[in-house]
C-alpha cells in the first residue's frame, strides 16, 4: 500500500506543472493548493538562469521517478549507522561520491583530522543483591571506557542534578554511581534541553568525584538512543550511559526504598581509538557569471550506530545529491556556485563543518549564503535565519514560486544544534530549515530511526524547496545579505540568547578567545 501511494504522488505532482492528469489530493496537501502557474517576480531577467524556468523543471525532475529512494536505501540499510571515524563511516563517503559522480556533478573530498576514534564495547548494569531485574542500557557516545573489570558501586539518585540536589546527597556521591531524571521529550525544547542541562551536571559530578552517571532515557517503552554532551570530539570526562526509561524510574524506586543499600555493576569497556582523517565530501555547479561566489546546500552525513541514521540525518543527505542532480538535469546555470556539502563530525561538535569554515577562511567573504536541513523528513514551513531579519525579504522572494506550498514561515531565532553554526559565528548569511517535528522526535538518535521512518513524499517535496532556494539565492543580482562584523554578531548573540547557548554547549571560550568566529579584530 505505501509503495502504491508513492505512485500516486509522483503523478499528482505534475499538476504543478499543469499536466493532463488528476486525482483526488487531501485539502491541505501543498501540490493540491498549486494549481496557478509559478509567478516569475524573483526571476531574474537572463533567459538562460531564469529562476521561474527552474521552478518550472525542478518539480517533475524531483518529484518523478529519480534514485532518490535507492540511493538512500544503499546508505541506510546497506551501510547503515555512520559513527564519524568508522569504516561505516569512510563507506558513506564513498556512496555519497559516486551518488554525485552519477548525477554528473564535480564531486571531491576535503580531510580533516578527528581527535580519536570510538566504538562501544559490551555495556552491562547489573543490581547486585537479592533485588534483580534487567536495566537496559547503552554508553554514552564518546564516553571513556570504566576500569578494566567494571565498576561496583552504590547508586545514588541525584534526581535532576540541581545544585540543591547534590547538595542535598554531598555525603554520597564520593565514589558513587548518580542517576540523573529527566523530562519526557516530546518538544523541540525538550530536545535542546537534553544538551543544554548536562554539561553543569556533569561538572558538579565530576568535582564531587562521583565514578559515573546514568542519565534516565528520556523516550519511552524501553527506546533506547545515544548522543554526546563534548562540543569539540575529546571524551566525556566521565564514563555515562543512557538507561531505559521505564528502567530507571524502576531502579529509582528501589533506591529510594532502600537508601544506600542498593548497588550495582556498570562496565563499559569502550575503544578509544587515535587520531584519525575524516573527509567531507564536496560537489559544486560552477556559476556562469562569479564563479568565485558560492552559496552552500548542506547537511551531515555521519549518523549514531544504534538505528541506521535515516531521518538524522541520512535523508537529507539523500535530499543534497538529489537537488544537485536535479538543478544539474535542468542544463541551466546559475550566476553563483552551488556548492554541496556533506559533512562529517557533526555528531561531535560540528566538527567537519568547522573544519571547513577553518581551512576556508580565506573565502568566507564570497560565500554569500549557508542553507542546512537537518531536522529530517518533516515539512518544511520556512527557514530559521540566524537572527538576521533583514534577509527574510529576498528568501521570500527567491520562493515566491512556491507561495501556495506555505513555505516562507520564517523565523529569526538564532542557534546552535547543526552545521550552519560555524558559519553563523563568522558572520555569512545562513539559512536552517524549520520543520514540523512529524516522527523525528521520538526516533531522535535511537534504534528506532530506520528507512521505514522516511516519507519519501515529504521528502521530495523538501527537496524541491532546498533546489529552489539555492538556486535562487545563488541567481539573484545581488547578494542575500552582508558578512556581519564581531561586533554586530556579538550583538545578535545577546539579542537572541545565542550567547547562553554557547555557554552551555561549550563554545563560548573559544568564542572570547577568537579560536572559533570571527576574529575579534574584524
Amino acid at each position: 500500500m505505501r509503495r502504491r501511494n508513492i505512485w500516486l504522488i509522483i503523478f499528482t505532482c505534475t499538476l504543478t506543472l499543469g499536466w493532463p492528469i488528476h486525482a483526488q489530493l487531501p485539502e491541505n496537501d501543498p501540490l493540491h493548493r498549486t494549481q496557478t502557474p509559478p509567478s516569475a517576480a524573483a526571476c531574474t531577467t537572463d533567459a538562460s538562469s531564469s529562476c521561474a524556468e527552474v521552478a518550472a523543471k525542478i518539480p517533475p525532475l524531483i518529484l518523478g521517478p529519480s534514485p532518490m529512494q535507492e540511493n538512500l536505501r544503499r546508505l541506510t540499510d546497506e551501510i547503515g549507522g555512520r559513527v564519524t571515524g568508522s569504516p561505516a563511516m569512510e563507506r558513506a563517503v564513498q556512496w555519497a561520491t559516486s551518488a554525485f559522480r552519477a548525477a554528473g556533478v564535480d564531486v571531491h573530498t576535503e580531510k580533516y583530522q578527528l581527535p580519536l576514534t570510538w566504538s562501544e564495547g559490551d555495556t552491562r548494569l547489573e543490581l547486585l543483591g537479592e533485588i534483580k531485574f534487567p536495566l537496559r542500557t547503552v554508553s554514552l557516545g564518546w564516553s571513556p571506557a570504566t576500569p578494566p573489570g567494571g565498576i561496583e558501586a552504590n547508586v545514588v539518585d541525584i534526581s535532576y542534578g540541581t545544585p540543591q540536589d547534590f547538595t542535598a546527597a554531598a555525603t554520597q556521591i564520593k565514589g558513587a554511581i548518580l542517576l540523573v531524571h529527566t523530562d519526557l521529550g516530546t518538544t523541540w525544547a525538550d530536545l535542546f534541553n537534553e544538551y543544554f542541562r548536562p554539561p553543569e551536571i556533569i561538572e558538579r559530578a565530576t568535582k564531587a568525584g562521583a565514578a559515573t552517571i546514568l542519565w534516565e532515557g528520556a523516550r519511552e517503552r524501553h527506546l533506547l538512543y545515544r548522543h554526546t554532551n563534548t562540543s569539540d570530539g575529546q571524551l566525556e570526562k566521565i564514563p555515562q550511559a543512557i538507561v531505559a526509561r521505564e528502567d530507571a524510574l524502576r531502579l529509582s524506586r528501589t533506591v529510594l526504598a532502600y537508601p544506600g543499600k542498593i548497588r550495582v555493576h556498570f562496565s563499559t569497556p569502550n575503544k578509544i581509538g587515535p587520531p584519525i582523517d575524516q573527509q567531507n565530501v564536496v560537489a559544486e555547479i560552477p556559476g556562469y557569471e562569479k564563479p568565485d561566489e558560492s552559496v552552500i546546500l548542506g547537511a551531515h552525513l555521519d549518523s549514531w550506530d544504534l538505528g541506521t541514521g535515516a531521518l538524522d540525518n541520512g535523508c537529507n543527505a539523500a535530499l543534497v545529491i538529489e537537488a544537485a542532480r536535479a538543478l544539474k538535469a535542468t542544463g541551466l546555470h546559475p550566476r553563483r556556485t552551488i556548492r554541496f556539502i556533506l559533512f562529517s563530525g557533526e555528531e561531535q561538535g560540528l566538527l567537519g563543518s568547522w573544519a571547513y569554515v577553518k581551512t576556508h577562511r580565506a573565502e568566507l567573504d564570497k560565500i554569500r549564503a549557508v542553507i542546512i536541513f537537518d531536522s529530517g523528513m518533516g515539512r518544511v514551513t520556512g527557514y530559521s535565519l540566524g537572527g538576521r531579519a533583514d534577509l527574510a525579504p529576498a528568501v521570500r522572494e527567491v520562493l515566491k514560486p512556491l507561495d501556495s506550498w506555505d513555505v516562507n514561515r520564517h523565523t529569526t531565532d538564532a542557534q546552535t544544534g547543526t552545521d550552519h553554526f560555524d558559519f553563523l559565528i563568522e558572520g555569512l548569511p545562513t539559512l536552517v530549515a524549520n520543520q514540523e517535528e512529524a516522527n523525528y522526535l521520538h526516533n531522535y538518535h535511537a534504534a528506532s530511526d530506520t528507512l521505514d521512518k522516511v516519507d519519501i513524499r515529504e521528502l521530495k517535496l523538501n527537496t524541491t524547496i532546498a533546489a529552489l532556494t539555492a538556486w535562487g539565492l545563488a541567481d539573484r543580482p545581488s547578494p542575500l545579505g552582508k558578512r556581519l562584523s564581531r561586533a554586530e554578531l556579538e550583538t545578535l548573540m545577546k539579542e537572541t540568547g545565542l550567547d547562553q547557548q554557547m555557554k552551555s554547549m561549550g563554545y563560548w571560550q573559544d568564542w572570547e578567545k577568537g579560536a572559533r568566529g570571527r576574529h575579534p579584530d574584524l
